[in-house]
C-alpha cells in the first residue's frame, strides 16, 4: 500500500484497503475492473476519487450519478463519513455490488439507488459527482436537475475538460448550468492531482 493511503484515509484506511481488496477480487471477477487495472487501483482509481473530497463543504449531500463500482463514491465515502452519498447506477449488477460493499464495509453514510439520473425527479442534492460517465453536455442534462438551484454539478474530467466546456455551452446552459470553474485536488498528495469541473445549477 502507498505511503500516501494514511495521508489521505487517516484511522479509517482499513476501510480502503477492504475496499481496495474487493475491487481487485470481485469486481474484477464480475468485470467491472479490467484485469491490468488491478495493480493501480491504489494510483489510478482509489486515491483521486477520495480527494475529490476537497471541492465539498461539510456535511453536503452528494449524489454520484453512473457509479459502476464506486468511483467516485465509495473513496469519496470512507475519505469523508460527514458526507451524506447517494450512488446511483442503472445496471443491476453493479448496483447489487455496490450495496453488498456498503454493508460489508459499514458505510453507513452510503444509499444505493438502481437507476438512471434522469430517472430520479424527486431528489435534490446539494452537489453531483461522477468519474468518466459522459462528455460534459450530456453529464449537466442528466447532472444538473438533480442539483437544488444553488447547488453544482462536481464531475472528474481529464485534461480536454476545457475544450468540452466551450464545446458544450449551449448545452449546459440549457440545463441550467451557470460559472463552470476547472480546478484540481489532491495537490501535494498525488503525482498527478486530478481534474474537476464545477458547474453551479442557477437559482
Amino acid at each position: 500500500m502507498p505511503d500516501v493511503a494514511a495521508e489521505i484515509f487517516g484511522d479509517r484506511l482499513p476501510l480502503a484497503q477492504a475496499y481496495h481488496d474487493s475491487l481487485a477480487t470481485t469486481a474484477a471477477q464480475r468485470g467491472f475492473i479490467g484485469p491490468k487495472e488491478v495493480p493501480r487501483l491504489w494510483d489510478r482509481h482509489i486515491f483521486n476519487c477520495a480527494v475529490i473530497g476537497e471541492a465539498f463543504k461539510e456535511g453536503q449531500r452528494i449524489a454520484d450519478i453512473g457509479s459502476g463500482a464506486g468511483l467516485p463514491g465509495i473513496p469519496l465515502a470512507i475519505a469523508r463519513p460527514d458526507l451524506d452519498i447517494t450512488l446511483i447506477e442503472p445496471l443491476l449488477k453493479r448496483s447489487t455490488y455496490l450495496g453488498e460493499v456498503v454493508e460489508e464495509l459499514g458505510l453507513d453514510n452510503v444509499t444505493v439507488i438502481r437507476g438512471r439520473a434522469e430517472e430520479q425527479k424527486k431528489m435534490l442534492f446539494d452537489a453531483v459527482t461522477s468519474r468518466a460517465v459522459a462528455p460534459l453536455g450530456k453529464l449537466a442534462s442528466w447532472s444538473l436537475p438533480l442539483v437544488r438551484p444553488g447547488g453544482a454539478m462536481v464531475a472528474m474530467k481529464g485534461a480536454s475538460v476545457s475544450e468540452e466546456l466551450e464545446r458544450d455551452a449551449k448545452q449546459i446552459a440549457k440545463a441550467g448550468g451557470v460559472d463552470a470553474d476547472i480546478f484540481t485536488v489532491g495537490e501535494g498528495v498525488l503525482d498527478q492531482p486530478t481534474t474537476m469541473i464545477r458547474i453551479v445549477r442557477s437559482a
